[in-house]
């Protein structure tokens, strides 16, 4: 597999053009023009990149790239020891943020409902981009308690919480650092049903106020945990449709 093509096929699959976003989708930095052995993670941090060489990867996959908005544009430092690596061994970064965050089947949103295996998965309606909050129901009624060590298994993290709710059914959730969606779904009622609990990666100071007095449990699972499983979907999804290798890091990252 060609770069080009590789940029062309991602591109499409996530359909990068068309969501605004706080960073470049695609090709970051330029490596190899032969593509064979790709390794994916959540973020491209040094250790991820060391991970790449020891693995004599050409490429690299990530949910958090560079050049952020408002980010220093000087290459100096941390930044300027991670770009260095990537030319030093050919390798090309390829990053994609919302559009992973939000992929229908792929992204982190989907994957989450998939593998805590709720019913009637569905983005939420005039919340953009399309897919950035969704929800389902469990298959019966459970306890904030029996929910909270539902997660910490699903996200091997120690999960923050708040609420004591005795009958949780209808869920919403964002990946990462979604914790103030909670007030857009205050009033959102799925098949008649309002919202009994909503997840996100990270928990901030108003989240707990704006849990307790809108009647919403809470649930930070944690920014990275959150966010694993929509770059591993979107890298076996590679694997499956063209001649390439392609393997999951993933480096611990405990918030």
């Amino acid at each position: 597999m060609r770069r080009q093509e590789l940029n062309k096929v991602l591109d499409e699959l996530l359909s990068a053009s068309s969501i605004k976003d706080y960073c470049p989708n695609g090709l970051q930095v330029e490596g190899s023009q032969e593509i064979k052995r790709i390794v994916s993670g959540v973020t491209a941090s040094q250790a991820l990149i060391d991970s790449a060489i020891e693995r004599e990867a050409d490429t690299i996959l990530v949910h958090h790239g560079y050049f952020w908005k408002n980010e220093a544009q000087v290459l100096v430092g941390m930044k300027h020891k991670r770009i260095k690596s990537l030319f030093q061994n050919d390798i090309n970064l390829f990053a994609y943020h919302l559009p992973i965050d939000v992929h229908p089947t792929l992204g982190n949103n989907a994957q989450i409902g998939k593998r805590l295996g709720l019913e009637n998965i569905v983005a939420l309606p005039d919340i953009t981009p399309q897919g950035i909050v969704m929800s389902g129901r469990l298959p019966q009624p459970i306890s904030h308690q029996q929910l909270t060590s539902i997660l910490s298994s699903v996200f091997a993290r120690q999960v923050v919480s708040v609420g004591d709710k005795q009958n949780i059914s209808q869920l919403a959730w964002c990946s990462g650092g979604g914790q103030n969606y909670i007030d857009a779904v205050v009033d959102i009622q799925v098949e008649g049903k309002p919202i009994d609990a909503f997840i996100s990666g990270e928990i901030s100071e108003q989240t707990t106020h704006s849990a307790r007095e809108q009647g919403i449990d809470y649930f930070a699972v944690g920014h990275h945990a959150s966010e694993r499983y929509g770059v591993k979907a979107v890298g076996e999804w590679l694997a499956q449709h063209f001649d390439v290798e392609v393997q999951f890091v993933d480096i611990d990252n405990p918030a």
